[in-house]
């Protein structure tokens, strides 16, 4: 039995790879976030294939379904709503479980291609041969201990942001990070309004605040190094 990890387009649907799209033509199920944005996907490239939805709020009779049809029908694909499944996705429990489970001839195969996180890391101009991911912020129990972690790194940190905290996140990762750091954001990449901020904490959260803070945020700190 064979469950597919694939990379889906972070918003340009040309960035979609060959080998993407001969899998999702070819399995009978597709595992998805939301099926209202992977139809759209799916209709642009005339897949037939079915979708199901797996997100993070499906609890455990949901995944047991789930888990039962994989098993019915020997092979399916997951992809999320953008990029890599299982990065700061639920993806990763499903593989787990089905790792851990009775039936232990699962493979699971990658099926590789975008990703937030290193297209962000790609144009940082920062060192990315070591680097710290944190996937999206705490919302508060935490949020002071990560943003001090950061400020003491000594690689360049990653993290993801939403468009209604952005601004809070960064006023307050000022408080703590040396003003002569290296900070780029992100928005939208790959998508119609793509926008990358650079320049110190200061720099870009003024930059930030005199523009549109609609859309995903990637957040690319330098380390204390550089």
């Amino acid at each position: 039995m064979k469950l597919y990890i694939v990379a889906t387009p972070l918003g340009n649907l040309g960035d979609i790879t060959l080998r993407a799209l001969e899998i999702l033509k070819s399995v009978p199920l597709i595992l998805c976030e939301d099926t209202r944005v992977s139809q759209k996907l799916l209709e642009h490239f005339q897949i037939k294939s079915r979708l199901i939805s797996y997100h993070q709020h499906s609890g455990p009779a949901k995944v047991g379904q789930i888990i039962s049809l994989l098993e019915e029908k020997g092979e399916a694909a997951l992809i999320t709503d953008a990029g890599t499944p299982g990065i700061s996705d639920p993806g990763n429990q499903l593989i787990a479980r089905l790792i851990a489970s009775e039936v232990n001839d699962w493979e699971i195969i990658s099926i590789p291609g975008a990703s937030a996180l290193t297209a962000a890391l790609s144009i940082s101009g920062l060192p990315t041969d070591k680097f710290l991911f944190l996937g999206f912020l705490p919302h508060k129990k935490g949020k002071e201990t990560t943003l001090k972690r950061i400020a003491e790194s000594e690689e360049t940190v990653v993290f993801y942001e939403s468009t209604h905290r952005i601004i809070k996140t960064l006023e307050k990762l000022a408080e703590y990070l040396d003003k002569k750091r290296k900070v780029i954001v992100c928005r939208e990449l790959t998508k119609k309004f793509e926008t990358v901020y650079r320049g110190s904490i200061n720099q870009v959260l003024e930059k930030l605040k005199a523009d549109v803070t609609k859309g995903e945020f990637v957040v690319v700190v330098g380390g204390k190094r550089f």
